[in-house]
Parts: C-alpha cells; sequence; structure tokens
C-alpha cells in the first residue's frame, strides 16, 4: 500500500482548469520532484493534498485512510513554503516550538501567564524546548536558536523552516519551492542537506520545483507536470533518455533537447539529409519530430562528412563546449556538446559536419507523443552509418570518429 495515493484529482478556480485528473502513488520513504513550468498547477496540487484548498473531484489516500472532509490541521501533513513562513517577531528556537506548542498545549496552557500556573505545563514545555534543541542539532542550527529570522541569512532561515516542519515527525512532508529564494552556490549546498535530512527521517516526500536540475539530482522519481497533468512519472535517467511526450523533452535537459522538424512516410523519417528507418510508422505523408540531445550529436572529420552546418555561436564552460550550428539543409539550428579539445581552434561562421548517434535520436508525432521502434538506417549524417556501430554502445568512439 503507497504511503500517499492521489487518485483524479481535480481543481478549478472559476473557469480556468487547474489540476486536470491527476493521479499519483508515494511509496513510504520515497522521494518525489514534481516539476513543471510556472502555472501548470504544481502549487496548487500541494494546497489541496494539505488540506489548504480543497478538490473539486478525487480522492486523497495518507496511509489508506481517505482525507476527504479531514482538516488541513488533522492530516499530519508538514508544509514548507517557499517564503520559509517565519515568524518574525520570534526567535528560531520559538518558530521550531510552535507546531508542537499547538499539539501538546490546550489554549489555555499557551497563554503567558495562566498557562504557567496549570499543572503539568512546564514539565511538557521543557519536553518540547528539549526536542526543539535536539532538532536543531541534528540540523547544525542550535547556535541559531537565540536569533529572530531578521538576524539569518537565507540559507540559515530554510534550514529552521526546516526544522519546524520536521520537529512534529509528519507522516507526509511537501516543500514548495523552499530552495528559491537561495542563491546559486547555497542551493546546490542545501540540495544535499534535504536529501540527507530525507534518508534520515524516512517521510514521504513531495518536493515542487520549477528548477529540473534540483529534480534530477535529488529525486527518487520525477513527476513532469505540464497543463495540470502528469505527463510522465518514472526516475530521473529515464525522464531523461526516455521522454514520452515532447514536451517532457523539451522541459527537461540542459542545454535544451534539438528538435527538428520532418514528416514519416512509407516507414521512413525524412529530415533534410536525414532519413531514418521507423517500424509501425503512420500511414501515408504525416508530420513528425526529431529530436537528439546536445552530447549526441558530434563533430564529423569534415563538413562533407555528415549533415553540412555553420557555426552561430561557440559557448566555452570550462569542462565542455557548446556549439550553436545551423543545419544547411533546413535552416535550424542544432547545439552540440563537445569537449574543448574537440572544439580548439572553431569559431562563429566555420562550416562543420555533424553527425547524429541513431540510438539516441527520438520521433514524435503531431499530438507530441513518443512514436517507438526506430531503426536507424543508411545516412551519412548519423554517426553509425559508415562504421556499423550502434550508437548507444560506444559514445567514445563516436567522439574518436568525430
Amino acid at each position: 500500500m503507497s504511503a500517499l495515493s492521489l487518485r483524479g484529482i481535480t481543481k478549478a478556480f472559476g473557469g480556468n482548469q487547474i489540476l486536470n485528473g491527476v493521479s499519483l502513488d508515494v511509496g513510504a520513504g520515497e522521494f518525489i520532484a514534481l516539476v513543471g513550468p510556472s502555472g501548470c498547477g504544481k502549487s496548487t496540487l500541494l494546497r489541496v493534498l494539505a488540506g489548504l484548498d480543497h478538490a473539486d473531484r478525487g480522492e486523497i489516500l495518507i496511509g489508506g485512510r481517505d482525507m476527504s472532509g479531514v482538516a488541513a490541521a488533522e492530516r499530519n501533513i508538514a508544509m514548507v513554503f517557499q517564503s520559509y513562513a517565519l515568524y518574525p517577531h520570534l526567535t528560531a528556537s520559538q518558530n521550531i516550538a510552535v507546531p508542537l506548542a499547538m499539539r501538546r498545549l490546550s489554549r489555555m496552557e499557551r497563554l503567558p501567564f495562566v498557562g504557567s500556573l496549570i499543572p503539568g505545563q512546564r514539565a511538557t514545555r521543557a519536553t518540547i524546548a528539549r526536542d526543539v534543541r535536539e532538532m536543531a542539532t541534528s540540523l547544525k542550527i542550535d547556535h541559531l536558536l537565540d536569533r529572530k529570522p531578521g538576524q539569518m541569512s537565507g540559507g540559515q532561515r530554510q534550514r529552521v523552516a526546516l526544522a519546524r516542519a520536521m520537529v512534529r515527525q509528519p507522516s507526509i512532508f511537501l516543500m514548495d519551492e523552499p530552495l528559491s529564494n537561495l542563491d546559486a552556490n547555497l542551493r546546490v549546498h542545501a540540495r544535499g542537506e534535504i536529501v540527507e535530512l530525507h534518508r534520515r527521517a524516512g517521510v514521504p516526500t513531495l518536493y515542487v520545483t520549477h528548477d529540473q536540475a534540483e529534480a534530477l539530482s535529488m529525486a527518487d522519481r520525477v513527476a513532469v507536470m505540464m497543463g495540470g497533468r502528469l505527463l510522465q512519472i518514472a526516475s530521473p535517467q529515464v525522464i531523461y533518455d526516455d521522454p514520452v511526450h515532447i514536451e517532457v523533452a523539451r522541459f527537461i535537459g540542459q542545454p535544451r533537447i534539438n528538435l527538428l522538424p520532418a514528416f514519416a512516410e512509407g516507414g521512413v523519417v525524412l529530415c533534410g539529409g536525414l532519413r531514418l528507418a521507423l517500424e509501425n510508422a503512420p500511414a501515408g505523408k504525416t508530420p513528425v519530430t526529431i529530436a537528439i540531445r546536445p552530447e549526441f550529436v558530434f563533430l564529423a572529420k569534415s563538413r562533407h562528412d555528415g549533415l553540412a552546418a555553420r557555426i552561430e555561436r561557440v559557448e566555452f564552460l570550462g569542462s565542455e563546449v557548446i556549439l550553436h550550428c545551423r543545419l544547411d539543409a533546413i535552416g535550424e539550428t542544432v547545439i552540440a556538446k563537445v569537449q574543448p579539445s574537440e572544439a580548439s581552434g572553431l569559431a562563429a561562421g566555420d562550416a562543420v559536419g555533424l553527425r547524429l548517434s541513431p540510438g539516441r535520436t527520438l520521433v514524435f508525432a503531431e499530438d507530441g507523443s513518443r512514436l517507438a521502434g526506430f531503426v536507424a538506417g543508411g545516412d551519412p549524417g548519423l554517426s553509425s552509418a559508415d562504421a556499423g556501430l550502434d550508437g548507444d554502445a560506444d559514445t567514445e568512439r563516436e567522439r574518436a570518429h568525430g
């Protein structure tokens, strides 16, 4: 049984459909990143799950229990917001203690003067203080307990917000872009911290982000959302290597995936100088799109050995070089990611030949769905054509050939 199950969640605001039949299962201790562009419904889904908004249709099951009609406070879900939502007038210690005080102390016991007269209140507060310090120590923020949010950096506030969420030992963690307010270097460090905290806590986590690097580097599985629908849920490698929809391929990956307009006819995909065999191809002449990642586009030995192109821009990134090349035959730009040694001496305006790895070439139908059964045909633009190599099997030989 899944720790968390969403079944056909639908939500609209006015005439605007935000969530459209979203279904998702999260296993015990699993970390799932929900990724997609702004406005695709990620944060709305988290709010519905937390009980802050209500779904128009669908079911939410936590540990097999139906959450319909269950108040947010009774769902035992901890949520970390983009803004951290810390109380500015309270110290870090007091902020972390808030959920424990709300659960363990009655309304009368929480009153500053009257509460101290109620038997057992002091012992409960001492237990809360101990739990707060233990959590702060585990997150290495015990030296911040007496500071208020205004006296802390963004990274420190983020850890205080995490401590407040974790101290209550929730059944589910929800994180809504918790790193978006941090600078680039701190974000990379914070990713590792969150993953380590998740492993220690072992609590199912749904992590919302628009940053694909966060999703791919942190999650056990990635769920890609577009227009209120989940297009694909899979491991980071499968999402990257085998996208089932063109929008998934387009959104995931930096630099972006190369997309080339083509058409399929008679079991063959044609695109300028490219000619690819495709099993189970659609009948008749049908528009399709060829897609290939930049790391599987290689420089040929000469301009005449492969697809003729001209370099538009060269981006030197230290360990790799990004070449933006315009294909002569169709006028489309193709991005190639190569080693600095391969790009040595190349500049904008130079003529080059490009070769594609056939086993890494994807074909998508007009509706965006993936067409299966691709088989590389003999073509000078395909890197295996002359050498008889399988494009998936030997990247090093591909590079040596270039």
